[in-house]
């Protein structure tokens, strides 16, 4: 079965206006942020949704119901909005509320990088994870293992909805940092993901169920 997922970042909150890393916390959207979820709203208008999905965060609540608002309103069937902990950002444990910038010079560091475009040049991606949690003196961060252990459950949750077919559209509220990892692993060449996906963006991407994770996403637009 073949889904044509439409991954929209959350509008703009307090922590983004502020450069601080956000994952499993959260803060409000701003009015920027409103603002962001309505462009994202007015893009998507006239897409039947089979279903929507979001974290269990209100800032990704908030722009999936004002998105599926607009979606409504223009004579589309709404879809009851599913939202779970397996669609929340990267967990940054200690570092979570900190300004970016210094949480990623404490991450790379130690081994020589000194932010995350850094890291990711010289170690990969995987690495900006993994140099956070063994930076975190609680170790609370997700390791890259953790993270795309739950990630893939997102996956799982969306191709076990039975009431969906071949050729649906789904709706799904991501984050950031979420959205350049997908990114960094399913992009051909040809993308500029030095920088993060703006607060409101759509990305698309095909999801083919029967397929394993690993070669079951082909990524059709970024950051638009």
């Amino acid at each position: 079965m073949m889904l044509h997922l439409h991954l929209v970042r959350h509008g703009q909150t307090t922590f983004n206006r502020y450069n601080r890393l956000q994952g499993w916390c959260n803060s409000p959207l701003t009015e920027q942020g409103l603002a962001d979820a309505d462009k994202a709203a007015d893009k998507l208008r006239y897409i039947r949704f089979a279903a929507a999905y979001c974290s269990d965060t209100t800032r990704a609540q908030t722009t999936a119901q004002r998105i599926l608002d607009v979606n409504e309103d223009a004579g589309n069937e709404r879809p009851a909005l599913v939202s779970d902990m397996h669609f929340r950002e990267q967990c940054y444990g200690y570092f979570e509320g900190q300004d970016m910038s210094l949480a990623w010079t404490a991450a790379g560091g130690p081994h020589g990088a000194k932010n995350y475009n850094d890291i990711v040049a010289k170690f990969g991606l995987a690495a900006t994870r993994d140099f956070l949690k063994e930076a975190d003196p609680f170790h609370d961060a997700e390791s890259d293992a953790e993270y795309w252990t739950r990630v893939r459950g997102a996956f799982a949750l969306i191709a076990s909805n039975p009431d969906l077919k071949d050729g649906d559209d789904v709706l799904q509220i991501s984050h950031g940092n979420t959205l350049l990892s997908l990114m960094h692993r399913f992009a051909p060449e040809g993308y500029d993901l030095s920088e993060r996906p703006a607060n409101g963006s759509v990305t698309c991407l095909d999801f083919d169920t029967d397929k394993p994770f690993d070669n079951a996403i082909t990524v059709v637009s970024y950051n638009q």
